[in-house]
């Protein structure tokens, strides 16, 4: 574990295990690198070098109060991967995650990058507007900071109980341990950054970033996400980028890289080994 000092004097915690090919996690909003634990063990355990930071006011790094923005998640993941010299890189995000992994590379190129892959991810864009008709309304992202705003504790609390990993559903088997975790991991960061990372992750079109790329993109998302949903998000990225791969996920939900560990890392190892 260590850190890294941003151009703008931002502290990047991140945690780098292992040696072999790298494999560099971005986490969703408004986690840590603590919500790849799983992922890092069971990718160390079959002999990758396994990377994850937690984004800037997230986590232990630093609670800036600016630069909460897709362009400086992108430039701080790019500095990262200089500081530790990574090459032929697989990156795999997470929700929001994904967003600043398709960001870094339509942003910083594919010279360091092998694959990608987009976990229940952000892209193309969630906001509806005129050219994108299938997102969310605004007044719902106007509504998460609301609630961020006036007791993010609770707004944290009710989102990974509920909708988050499904345990809203008939007949799903809800964990309490799971619900603290994303509770804790959420509580250690900065309201700003979580405040103003509603609107990166809401608003910012990656479809022009998507079209950059070219390395090989697996795009894995259950058709049960009621965080981003399915038809206005994996889909539209695997079409958008030039060699790209849909998994679909019957019943699987938002959080399904916790609740569905198994089967997410058997297929990511897949793709690896592809």
């Amino acid at each position: 574990m260590g850190t890294i000092t941003t151009a703008d004097g931002t502290e990047i915690f991140f945690k780098d295990w292992g040696s072999g090919q790298p494999i560099v996690f971005s986490h969703g909003w408004p986690l840590s690198a603590d919500d790849w634990d799983t992922q890092m063990l069971f990718f160390l355990q079959h002999g990758y070098r396994v990377i994850a930071h937690d984004r800037r006011g997230h986590g232990r790094s630093t609670q800036t109060g600016d630069g909460h923005d897709m362009d400086h998640y992108a430039d701080d993941l790019a500095a990262l991967t200089v500081h530790l010299d990574l090459r032929d890189a697989v990156h795999v995000g997470h929700s929001t995650g994904g967003g600043e992994v398709v960001r870094y590379i339509g942003r910083h190129g594919e010279s360091r990058v092998a694959k990608a892959v987009l976990i229940s991810s952000v892209p193309p864009l969630m906001v509806q507007t005129d050219a994108n008709p299938g997102g969310l309304p605004k007044s719902v992202f106007d509504g998460f900071q609301a609630q961020v705003a006036a007791n993010r504790s609770e707004f944290y609390r009710e989102l990974a109980a509920g909708p988050f990993y499904g345990f809203n559903r008939p007949g799903a088997q809800s964990s309490e341990a799971v619900i603290e975790n994303w509770w804790r991991q959420g509580m250690m960061g900065g309201a700003k950054a979580h405040y103003d990372g509603i609107v990166a992750f809401s608003q910012t079109d990656f479809t022009e970033d998507l079209k950059k790329i070219t390395v090989p993109v697996l795009v894995m998302h259950g058709d049960d996400d009621q965080i981003v949903p399915y038809a206005d998000s994996g889909p539209l990225s695997a079409k958008l980028v030039q060699n790209g791969t849909l998994k679909t996920y019957s019943g699987f939900p938002h959080g399904m890289p916790t609740t569905e560990a198994e089967t997410i890392n058997a297929d990511l190892l897949a793709f690896l080994h592809s």
